[in-house]
């Protein structure tokens, strides 16, 4: 959660596209969308592939707008040049603390940076990346296999107070122009107290999964102009973008545009929503940046939403990075709406959207959350994270999916290359499947991939890209099973250097209490 390459524009024609996929790049970096004619380049370093970057899908959250759900462009612009990322959303990082992300790898921060990178109020844009020429997909459409090619709508991680399209380890271009035969779009939503204010008085109060869901409706509309299938479009997600997607599944059981979703280490059993009941850390803020003593809720909003977002931002990453107490914090809420209380309750009831899941978690995935030492934290500290937030919650929802009869395929990842974990105790920590999959793994100056890294990350990339294509029949040939508690299916990527192999987790899975998996 990221390398930025130098690029080379291209000249691009300005005759737009009709709905469908340009056939060369010399017509194709022009199309049409309900944003507005959207101009995009190819640069030197992906010559096969268009990027079409920083993208409005809704109107910018600003002034009275802020802390309401996305709102609808007011017109589409004439013409967008869409060739720059952009900033994302308004947070901050906190490089006072020692972990692995600000201490051994800064690829999973925003611009590869160890501090906050380019970040603004009006972040609400997505980028779409997509072959040059797709000679697979006009091969697909001749045989009446489909109407253009699968995409991947990506959710991206950070505890839901970072993250951000411009991460160098989540940009798709290698994968693309290696495959030539899928597409990509990724996108900004508000995080912290501007994605999950708590605020009183609010109709609304998790709007960063508001803007998720914008995203995905702007994809059904207008991805086919890219070259791009609208039925087939998997949402997938990392960490808190993976607890995302799973609340999505939830939120729109019956319309969940998608027809597959990938959850990385994270479902809506890894609890991480906001305790604050009283919702004293939004009035708080409020109180040290000038809108204390309100006590109609409708006033205390009318005066912060006249509050520089800035200086409310500014306000609590000094607060945060000075230790103070109390510590404030803003996440998801349990409102009912967008987030449940009862969530085994309605799996069983089959309140849940009915589309296959790939799901799995890192080995090492509680590595960054324990308490850091520059030797590797104590392994029954990284151990005790990994369970509670990651590898107990996927084994519970891979459990009730497979009780509820939902096509589910459950992976481990366990690669521990030297390029992308300098330290060997870090291993497969969290995040680290993602170079694999996005391909950046090369990039991050620390030695050259080896032959068994590039192989694992091809047959990850191959498997993600087959279930795109064809749901489980696309996994089933690829010899990826589906997932069974007492089966040893489970599929293994890069333990040991070994690509993929078939494995059980039942003995890891007996230390999760009530997950009900047998040994």
């Amino acid at each position: 959660m990221f390398p930025q390459l130098s690029l080379l524009a291209l000249i691009a024609s300005t005759t737009a596209l009709p709905t469908g996929y340009g056939p060369s790049v010399n017509d194709s970096l022009t199309v049409e969308t309900t944003s507005g004619r959207v101009h995009g380049k190819v640069d030197a370093a992906h010559p096969d592939v268009r990027q079409f970057l920083g993208i409005p899908f809704a109107q910018p959250p600003v002034g009275d707008l802020r802390w309401r759900a996305p709102q609808p462009l007011d017109q589409p612009e004439q013409e967008i040049e869409a060739t720059e990322l952009g900033p994302s959303c308004l947070q901050f990082l906190n490089n006072n603390i020692s972990n692995v992300y600000t201490q051994q790898v800064s690829e999973y921060n925003l611009q590869g940076l160890n501090k906050t990178g380019d970040v603004s109020e009006d972040c609400l844009r997505l980028s779409v990346y997509a072959p040059a020429e797709n000679k697979k997909k006009r091969r697909s459409c001749s045989s009446g296999k489909g109407k253009g090619l699968p995409v991947f709508i990506y959710f991206y991680g950070g505890g839901f107070t970072t993250g951000g399209m411009d991460v160098p380890s989540q940009i798709p271009t290698q994968w693309i122009q290696r495959s030539q035969d899928h597409i990509v779009m990724t996108f900004n939503y508000r995080v912290n107290i501007f994605g999950s204010p708590n605020a009183p008085g609010l109709e609304d109060q998790n709007l960063g999964l508001l803007d998720q869901r914008a995203a995905v409706e702007w994809a059904k509309e207008n991805i086919a102009s890219f070259g791009g299938d609208p039925d087939r479009m998997v949402i997938w997600g990392q960490s808190a973008g993976s607890i995302s997607v799973d609340y999505y599944s939830f939120q729109y059981p019956e319309d969940p545009i998608a027809s597959g979703m990938s959850l990385d280490s994270g479902t809506v059993f890894s609890d991480i929503t906001s305790k604050d009941k009283a919702q004293t850390n939004f009035t708080f803020v409020a109180e040290n940046v000038g809108c204390g003593g309100f006590n109609e809720s409708s006033s205390l909003l009318s005066c912060m939403r006249g509050v520089d977002g800035v200086k409310i931002n500014d306000f609590i990453a000094a607060y945060t990075k000075s230790a103070q107490k109390p510590a404030i914090s803003f996440g998801p809420v349990v409102d009912e709406k967008t987030v449940f209380s009862n969530y085994t309750e309605r799996m069983l009831q089959g309140k849940q959207a009915k589309i296959p899941a790939i799901i799995g978690t890192n080995t090492e995935d509680g590595v960054p959350f324990a308490p850091y030492k520059p030797t590797g934290p104590d392994p029954a500290l990284a151990e005790a994270a990994l369970l509670s937030t990651f590898f107990c919650p996927t084994t519970e929802s891979s459990r009730l999916r497979q009780q509820t009869g939902l096509a589910t395929y459950r992976y481990e990842y366990a690669g521990n290359w030297t390029n992308l974990s300098p330290e060997p105790w870090m291993g497969a920590f969290h995040s680290a499947e993602l170079p694999m999959l996005f391909g950046t793994h090369p990039n991050f100056g620390r030695g050259e991939s080896t032959e068994a890294e590039y192989a694992t990350s091809h047959v990850m990339q191959d498997s993600w890209l087959a279930f795109a294509k064809d749901g489980p029949k696309g996994l089933e040939g690829t010899g990826w099973g589906e997932y069974a508690v007492d089966k040893a299916n489970v599929r293994e990527f890069g333990a040991d250097g070994v690509p993929v192999q078939d494995v059980s987790l039942a003995g890891m899975a007996a230390k999760c209490s009530g997950a009900g998996v047998k040994e």
